[in-house]
């Protein structure tokens, strides 16, 4: 599949060859160029080719970071950020070569403010160490993407994940930022007050910039109480619309569900032979219920009369922490269960979101297009707030299967787009939907969006190739 990306120049030899003399100098074993860890800083969950960098450059602090980006920046060499490698749309990929920033060494939570349920920490932190060790403190950090991803990663990519129908994106859940820019000076874009209103909002502009405008060094977090009360739910369907209209009712009735997720039959399938669950393999909905005891009850009361109304079946509760574990575990492992059904086969992940009142339209549009096109595809999806997910399993040997998914992933795009929604609701632009943009916002927009990177960055350094074509 081709990409706009193949038109970026990479650096001079010389101008790279003297990148890496200086940055040898200043990292020594830090500084990694071996083939092999240059490949696993390239992109390799989707279909998109790996493009790896020249270098990696392993940093432990944001001096670190500010002298990889001061010495590229004297050389014109490019800079991409690194967290975990768990982005689908090549956000990690060096389509022009350059220098890899690993920041999994910058893992330190700095500090937790527990009074002002909020925390300070470095990038390289996941959410799940963050949450270990905000567990004694009764505080936790509600936003869940499924992968074990950094906090870094997700800011740059605007995730959102199981939570955010309650809790919100983490764009809604950041305070500030402290942001490494493309001369090396650090941009402190908040405090941890709150509110403010002072001067442009420069945390949300660098929130799913994917390092295109600068590198995130500190993240200030809001943290949430741990519910006194948590219930998890599996709740079956006789169709994806009766489920997705229980879902619409729900949050047009103004439940405060904290998790609704939608899994199609083929997706329950997958689990199941994944996850050795015995879930009836019918389209299903997976619920949690955050609150007092009372207030679980009440929500999953009225839950379960819509539910009743669209035409549930059965609805199972897991009120122990080991089963609602269980069950989001499978929820968090749908990628790998559908790669278990065609072993050998690449797994495509997508994603779209609509507003919640077209999501049964575009849900059932979707599966039927994928079956007249003869393609295998599980869909999964954060519902709550319309944002459903695809994961084809594709022979990317065989051309006429690639040429049938091209034109599904398109029109996928295009429904999502015409129901007044947008081609991404948490992947991200990256490389691989470049071309939806402009469609989406308009050139106006693209426009800005260009005078703003080069503003922020003249030279084009910060992992370039991603959100704007070249």
């Amino acid at each position: 599949m081709a990409f706009s990306n193949t038109t970026l120049t990479r650096p001079a030899p010389a101008a790279l060859s003297g990148a890496l003399e200086a940055l040898a100098a200043r990292f020594g074993n830090h500084l990694i160029t071996s083939q092999a860890v240059r490949d696993q800083h390239a992109h390799t969950t989707s279909w998109l080719p790996p493009q790896p960098p020249d270098a990696v450059v392993m940093a432990q602090t944001t001096a670190d970071i500010q002298d990889v980006v001061r010495i590229c920046a004297a050389h014109r060499v490019p800079v991409i950020p690194f967290g975990t490698g768990t982005s689908l749309e090549g956000q990690v990929n060096a389509p022009a070569g350059g220098i890899s920033v690993d920041m999994r060494e910058m893992n330190r939570i700095i500090a937790v403010h527990a009074d002002d349920l909020d925390c300070v920490i470095e990038p390289g932190v996941t959410r799940k160490a963050l949450n270990e060790h905000l567990r004694d403190q009764g505080l936790f950090f509600p936003i869940d993407p499924g992968a074990d991803a950094s906090l870094g990663g997700m800011a740059s990519t605007r995730a959102s994940g199981t939570n955010a129908v309650r809790y919100g994106t983490i764009r809604e859940n950041i305070l500030a930022l402290k942001v490494v820019g493309a001369n090396g000076e650090i941009i402190t874009t908040g405090t941890r007050a709150k509110k403010s209103s002072a001067g442009y909002d420069l945390t949300h502009l660098f929130i799913g910039a994917e390092g295109t405008l600068g590198i995130i060094a500190e993240i200030t977090l809001k943290l949430r109480g741990i519910p006194q009360s948590i219930a998890a739910g599996a709740c079956s369907f006789a169709t994806v619309k009766g489920a997705c209209d229980a879902t619409i009712l729900a949050i047009q009735t103004g439940i405060p569900v904290a998790r609704i997720e939608l899994l199609n039959a083929a997706q329950v399938k997958a689990c199941n032979a994944y996850s050795k669950l015995t879930l009836p393999e019918t389209p299903l909905l997976l619920l949690e219920f955050h609150g007092t005891e009372a207030d679980v009850a009440e929500q999953s009361r009225l839950f379960g009369e819509i539910a009743s109304e669209c035409g549930a079946g059965g609805f199972e509760w897991a009120t122990r922490p080991e089963d609602r574990t269980r069950l989001w575990q499978a929820r968090h492992d749908a990628y790998w269960a559908v790669k278990n059904l065609r072993p050998g086969a690449q797994g495509i992940a997508t994603d779209v979101c609509v507003p919640i009142s077209r999501l049964a339209d575009c849900v059932v549009e979707t599966e039927d297009d994928m079956n007249r096109s003869g393609l295998e595809g599980p869909i999964v999806g954060h519902v709550g707030d319309g944002n459903f997910h695809c994961s084809l399993l594709l022979d990317v040997d065989d051309p006429a299967e690639v040429a049938r998914a091209d034109a599904f992933l398109h029109r996928l795009v295009e429904r999502a787009q015409a129901m007044g929604g947008t081609c991404t609701g948490e992947h991200g632009i990256g490389q691989g939907k470049q071309k939806y943009l402009e469609g989406e916002l308009g050139p106006e927009a693209v426009q800005a969006m260009r005078t703003l990177k080069a503003a922020f960055d003249p030279h084009n350094i910060l992992n370039p190739g991603k959100i704007l074509p070249a």
